[in-house]
């Protein structure tokens, strides 16, 4: 055991808490994200919402909570995401379970949730998610329009299934969850509106060496042609399941909104734009698909 660990005494929560962010700051110059790893896997250690922390910062935690925190704090130090040591991420309003097989699920994904949102009412309509993950997207489409049908794919089982147990856990039953390697396993099938997060990491890319993504499949990040192949394959193929006037709505990496615009104008879409994420950069791309008279 690492000898900065508080062995002496079972502290309280307010003391755990302290001593959590200390440790934290060895590896994070963030304070603030020191404080936030050290509040959640202090929550999740003793299965508590994190208001009971500030409620009750005096409370002593047991023996097994205190070493069961030290445990993960030093892990976190490691570099280990806070969401694979809960096992779980929130993302919209919901609850998902993770994966080191997955994505852990961004903030910023909801700015895709939010522009194929605006696109449609809760008219009926058929949605395909490709490359679903933890099935963060498509349960979030799913649990603000009731009406829609969404269809979510993966190319492995094992994710497939995560996804499945995802929209057991948060109840949504409008989501048909399947294995298909991108559009695979989905001729025949028209929809209305495709959205997908694909991989879109160049594989020489530093970012793949910093944080959490360290710790995340490369097969959910990387893509070959300086990170544009997936990109490239969906826009190439997407006319061919979309139905007239429907939507293709695209996450990217922050400097391919460009070269995202430009294939989808390549392959006839219409009226394409992008949206910024909430950190002012280009990450969402859209276009709308008109079938040829």
């Amino acid at each position: 055991m690492p000898h900065y660990l508080m062995t002496a005494e079972i502290p309280t929560l307010a003391s755990a808490l302290s001593w959590a962010k200390k440790v934290l700051q060895l590896s994070q110059p963030n304070d603030a994200d020191a404080t936030i790893d050290s509040k959640a896997l202090l929550s999740h250690c003793l299965q508590k919402p994190a208001v009971y922390l500030h409620t009750w910062p005096e409370r002593t935690l047991s023996k097994q909570q205190w070493q069961a925190y030290q445990q993960l704090i030093e892990q976190r130090k490691q570099g280990v995401p806070v969401a694979h040591l809960t096992g779980e991420r929130g993302f919209w309003s919901l609850s998902l379970q993770v994966s080191p097989k997955t994505l852990i699920p961004r903030a910023d994904t909801e700015v895709l949730v939010e522009k194929a949102l605006s696109l449609f009412y809760d008219s009926p309509l058929d949605v395909l998610d490709l490359g679903t993950g933890t099935g963060a997207i498509a349960l979030a489409l799913a649990s603000e329009r009731p009406h829609w049908q969404l269809t979510a794919t993966d190319f492995d089982a094992d994710i497939v299934e995560l996804a499945r147990v995802n929209a057991r856990r948060n109840n949504i039953a409008n989501v048909h969850i399947m294995q298909s390697d991108w559009f695979a396993q989905l001729e025949g099938h028209h929809f209305s509106l495709i959205v997908s997060n694909p991989p879109y990491v160049e594989p020489d890319s530093p970012f793949l060496e910093q944080g959490d993504v360290r710790f995340e499949p490369l097969s959910a990040l990387v893509a070959e042609q300086q990170g544009m192949a997936a990109l490239e394959h969906i826009i190439a193929h997407a006319g061919k399941y979309l139905l007239d006037a429907g939507w293709l709505v695209l996450e990217h990496g922050f400097q391919q909104a460009q070269q995202v615009r430009d294939a989808l104008l390549l392959h006839g879409f219409t009226e394409v734009g992008s949206e910024r994420d909430y950190a002012g950069l280009e990450r969402i791309t859209f276009g709308k698909w008109l079938k040829k008279k």
